[in-house]
């Protein structure tokens, strides 16, 4: 009678070679010698007291006690197997999110350090990605999205609205006579963010030129970029007056490496929405992900009225 449990090395070489009816693809299993995987078989017959196989130089057969053995030590493994996944499950959650480039280098990348200290239990993986994240094909928990807030069958929460402004380095307030006034936008580049939902239909720096009053700047003319944090960019540079978003611009505004040279500012009809699967939405680490965002939402000038799509 064993009076105590074998190692487990010699349970799962008795495994391997019981299931492959070899010494040498046991070995290749376990990623060991054939050496070891016979020093364990060893081991436990002597432990056992019995033989449990019958080798020759060509075959390897099963003794009556290791066939009555082998169903039980499978389901034992594999009993311990899952008891191991399932740990690691409880004890490493990890979270992906889908967010467009700009608004994951501009905000969300800033504030996560806060949200690993909070939550260091939590792996993100952040997928930042210009299309639309599929949640089912690219494997996406949760989503950032610049939109009108209708997603079908998905929940989808408000975060906060988006405005435009133009935006530019402090020397150019100075060069080429200043920006005193929005006419004075004839003398510099115009940088424009193609980005924004709509631009297509109507330029942004159209509407707000109408808006403030502004009647012989060109709107069309300037510099063209596909992503907002590259136009963001380049108006840092000095290359021109970007109408940036103001949610996007928060961090270089506030270290003066872009200033508002006009108040004027012109509201989008799209906001950021927090967008999940309905099946999704109680899940520990999305409600962890959600209550951190929000309690960031209060602290932040570009929180906005708050509502909720389904």
């Amino acid at each position: 009678m064993v009076k105590s449990l074998p190692p487990l090395s010699s349970l799962r070489a008795f495994e391997a070679v019981a299931r492959r009816l070899s010494f040498s693809r046991a070995a290749e299993d376990l990623n060991v010698t054939p050496g070891a995987v016979s020093q364990q078989i060893r081991l436990l017959e002597d432990l056992l007291g019995v033989r449990l196989f019958d080798r020759t130089r060509r075959s390897v057969a099963l003794t009556d006690t290791a066939m009555q053995m082998l169903p039980e030590i499978q389901l034992g493994l594999e009993t311990l197997s899952r008891a191991f996944e399932k740990r690691i499950a409880t004890t490493s959650r990890t979270l992906t999110i889908s967010v467009a480039p700009s608004l994951a280098s501009k905000w969300l990348l800033p504030r996560l350090t806060d949200f690993s200290d909070r939550h260091p239990d939590i792996d993100l993986r952040i997928s930042a990605t210009v299309g639309l994240a599929d949640f089912k094909r690219d494997k996406v928990d949760l989503a950032i999205r610049l939109g009108f807030g209708s997603y079908p069958d998905l929940h989808a929460e408000r975060l906060f609205g988006e405005t435009l402004a133009p935006v530019c380095a402090p020397t150019l307030l100075k060069a080429k006579g200043g920006l005193r006034k929005p006419n004075d936008l004839a003398k510099h580049r115009l940088l424009h963010d193609t980005s924004i939902p709509g631009e297509n239909e109507r330029s942004s720096w159209e509407r707000w030129l109408e808006l403030a009053g502004a009647n012989n700047v060109a709107a069309h003319r300037g510099t063209r970029f596909s992503l907002a944090e590259l136009a963001l960019q380049a108006a840092i540079e000095g290359a021109g007056v970007v109408l940036g978003r103001l949610v996007l611009a928060e961090a270089d505004l506030a270290a003066a490496r872009l200033v508002r040279p006009f108040k004027t500012v012109l509201p989008l009809d799209v906001s950021y929405f927090l967008v999940m699967p309905k099946a999704s939405v109680r899940r520990p680490e999305i409600q962890d992900f959600r209550d951190w965002l929000h309690g960031t939402l209060k602290r932040s000038p570009f929180s906005g009225r708050k509502g909720k799509v389904s």
